[in-house]
């Protein structure tokens, strides 16, 4: 936007005549009278307001030769008329801005007309006022607003979401990972665990709190354990060699019946040590017996 100051109040010459001097338009005597030169013409006030005066861009009405008059670009005011179309303020000795539309204003309607639109409150951000642009829009400095907690961003750091923008700590609540154990949000680093993320500190087996990244482990019901823990506090004991059922090394597979629990390879038959696992058996005093056994005890 482009502020003018106009070119001043114009005033033809006009004076009185001693000698002999005639109207350039009606030839009406002009001595003793005052008269206009315009044009190197001598012109009574009569024919000057009637002829030749220009005619105010405002009010529409002729600018007679006792008016002060303002120009700007071919265009022409009275002294009062020459007020910004937003306030009325007299603009004779202000700055000001014409518009394409022709429309002439003082410098803050200007502004407000054709200033940037704050992006908050959408209205206009005046020069000179604290603002913040960010991708070719403008803020006010106070509107210019976390997302989330609603408050200044100033002069942190920010990230934007879409059009959303957020500061720092918001933005790591509200998006960043959440540790699978203690629910907080996971700024750097981290592990993932049956697509589950954690922070290094908190996977660590749930009896001794060793660390286990790196090492071998398992988990029951939502905790994870290191092994020798695992095998000590939680796994289930043979019903036949009287050791933890683990899932490790040999023997993965497990048989489970009625509460009680065997490896794969000691679901066998007291008697004659026949495998049983998915074959038919008898159990008898907590003791498992092929068909053909069992029918000689």
């Amino acid at each position: 936007m482009t502020f003018y100051r106009h070119s001043g109040p114009r005033s033809y010459l006009t004076s009185t005549m001693t000698d002999r001097f005639d109207c350039y338009y009606c030839r009406d005597n002009l001595h003793g009278k005052k008269y206009v030169k315009k044009d190197e013409k001598h012109v009574c006030t009569k024919c000057f307001d009637k002829l030749c005066a220009n005619t105010c861009a405002e009010c529409r009405r002729p600018i007679g030769a006792d008016s002060k008059e303002l120009h700007h670009k071919n265009r022409y005011w009275h002294e009062d008329c020459f007020r910004c179309a937003k306030c009325y303020k007299p603009l004779a000795n202000e700055p000001f801005s014409a518009r394409d539309d022709g429309k002439i204003m003082c410098g803050k309607c200007g502004s407000r007309e054709d200033g940037n639109r704050c992006q908050g409150c959408y209205k206009v951000v005046m020069p000179g006022s604290q603002n913040v642009e960010y991708k070719n829009k403008v803020w006010h400095d106070e509107c210019f607003t976390c997302f989330e907690c609603k408050q200044p961003i100033r002069t942190q750091s920010f990230l934007a979401r879409g059009d959303d923008i957020y500061c720092a700590p918001c933005h790591e609540k509200k998006f960043s990972k959440k540790c699978f154990k203690c629910k907080q949000p996971i700024t750097s680093g981290g592990i993932s665990y049956q697509d589950q993320p954690w922070h290094s500190e908190c996977f660590v087996c749930e009896t001794c709190r060793k660390p286990l990244a790196g090492t071998r482990f398992t988990s029951h019901e939502d905790h994870v354990y290191c092994v020798d823990c695992y095998k000590t506090d939680v796994a289930k004991k043979c019903n036949g060699c009287k050791n933890p059922i683990t899932g490790f090394g040999h023997g993965t597979n497990v048989v489970n019946y009625e509460g009680l629990s065997w490896h794969e390879y000691c679901f066998t038959c007291k008697k004659c040590s026949l495998s049983l696992a998915n074959k038919r058996f008898v159990i008898n005093a907590e003791q498992i017996y092929c068909p053909d056994c069992a029918k000689k005890l």
